[in-house]
């Protein structure tokens, strides 16, 4: 996880759990690891571990398949309201210019 407020970034062990098609991760794992990430990202931006955003929506895009090795994932809050933030996060292998997904989330802020 980084240290940046209002940024986090998560890595996913492989595992053969995370497979779907032979191959390739999951999609729904991958979608996961973004939501999951922007999630952190808002807690470090809020600096208050018992508040906890619960998303609202999320928008993903799959770029290309996700191989069976380990997955990076960053999120970055774009903007923090009282009662809604919006963040966006990028998941990679290897070379992070070029992303496997991008997704974008709305969290709800209690």
């Amino acid at each position: 996880m980084t240290s940046a407020p209002g940024t986090a970034m998560l890595m996913m062990p492989v595992s053969p759990d995370l497979e779907g098609r032979q191959g390739f991760l999951y999609g729904g794992v991958i979608a996961s690891l973004l939501e999951l990430t922007c999630l952190a990202a808002a807690v470090r931006e809020l600096g208050d571990l018992d508040r906890r955003p619960r998303p609202i929506n999320m928008s993903l895009d799959f770029l290309r398949g996700g191989h069976m090795i380990d997955t990076y994932a960053e999120a970055r809050i774009i903007r923090l309201g009282k009662h809604v933030a919006n963040a966006e996060a990028i998941c990679w292998q290897g070379d992070r210019e070029r992303p496997i997904a991008s997704g974008r989330v709305h969290l709800l802020m209690d």
